[in-house]
């Protein structure tokens, strides 16, 4: 075999890997692989189960079986091992690498064509897609509250500091409310509010919040991280993936920050570790947040590098130290007011 080929079959598993997890994200934003775990089903069945068009069900089936998703048996289908590991509702779920898989594909589509003009529309593109913008919060729910809650909440002593006296939480792009649901479970002095711009998200994250019991410790309305204003001033202010999407106007950001914040209160910044030297983009563990960064463009954003966040809340007269986590490739970096 020639080199030429050792490529094409290598790039031929990979594309493979691709439409699997298009599958996946079939089968999990229509609710089939929820619903055959439950037990084996019948094309009829499960069209009829969801309410669903009978052949694009029966098409999905043969594909999700023989890509491993599904299993069958005398005409009935229930999901494999694989298919389960991707039901939003099981720990651990496979799920936001079949939602970040489609996200991508469509954020590649808009590059290849604005690349040629230049435009780069901002956070609508994330909408574009109706079928992707109901699993952008559970997406990064999945991938991040486990090390928030394992890692960075157990690790920053400001969360301690500020619930000994109690106040407000906010969060500034919440999604689908999962940081500030955490955070109030485990302070129960602190109280929260979430600002999101999408209205799916706030609608999602109020719903959650009620379910949860916390509805009257958390409140989640629309809103603009460039326009925010609260009646009181408020103890922590989180963006989570946040601030790289209002960077350019950072200076009178981090002003309306701080001015909203109690004396001692903090800001508390959680991106992605941008590297200093770009070859680092080649350890396996940061190619996708290459990738998103291309995306990111499109949204009119880029990644950031800790000690630029840290610059930043200097001039706006924080005092800001940063903490990293997962072998250095997340960085939380806390800008406190002065008392």
């Amino acid at each position: 075999m020639n080199r030429i080929d050792e490529l094409r079959q290598g790039v031929l598993a990979q594309g493979q890997g691709a439409m699997t997890l298009n599958l996946a994200f079939i089968g999990i934003s229509n609710g089939l692989f929820e619903t055959l775990s439950s037990g084996p089903l019948s094309c009829e069945d499960l069209a009829a189960r969801l309410a669903l068009d009978e052949g694009y069900v029966r098409r999905f089936c043969e594909a999700a079986f023989a890509f491993g998703l599904l299993d069958e048996a005398g005409g009935r289908f229930s999901t494999s091992e694989l298919g389960d590991a991707f039901r939003p509702s099981v720990p651990g779920t496979l799920m936001p690498i079949a939602v970040q898989s489609v996200l991508g594909a469509h954020m590649a589509e808009r590059t290849a064509s604005l690349m040629k003009t230049g435009e780069r529309p901002g956070e609508s593109v994330l909408a574009e897609r109706a079928t992707i913008l109901p699993w952008f919060g559970p997406m990064l729910e999945a991938s991040f509250a486990p090390l928030f809650e394992r890692a960075i909440l157990p690790e920053l002593e400001v969360f301690r500091r500020i619930a000994e006296k109690g106040g407000i939480a906010v969060d500034l792009g919440c999604g689908n409310g999962w940081y500030l649901r955490e955070l109030v479970e485990r302070f129960p002095t602190l109280s929260g509010v979430g600002l999101d711009g999408f209205a799916e998200n706030v609608d999602q994250a109020n719903a959650m919040a009620r379910a949860a019991g916390l509805a009257e410790r958390l409140v989640f309305r629309e809103g603009d991280i460039h326009t925010f204003h609260f009646a009181e001033p408020v103890s922590i202010i989180a963006m989570n993936r946040a601030l790289h999407h209002v960077w350019e106007a950072k200076g009178d950001v981090f002003d309306r920050l701080r001015d909203a914040l109690v004396p001692g209160g903090a800001v508390v910044v959680w991106e992605p570790r941008w590297p200093d030297d770009i070859a680092l983009l080649r350890d396996p563990r940061r190619r996708v947040m290459a990738f998103q960064n291309l995306g990111e463009h499109v949204q009119g954003n880029h990644f950031l590098r800790p000690a630029e966040i840290e610059s930043a809340m200097r001039d706006a007269g924080l005092e800001p130290e940063t903490q990293l986590f997962v072998e250095g490739n997340e960085a939380v970096v806390v800008g406190v007011r002065p008392l």
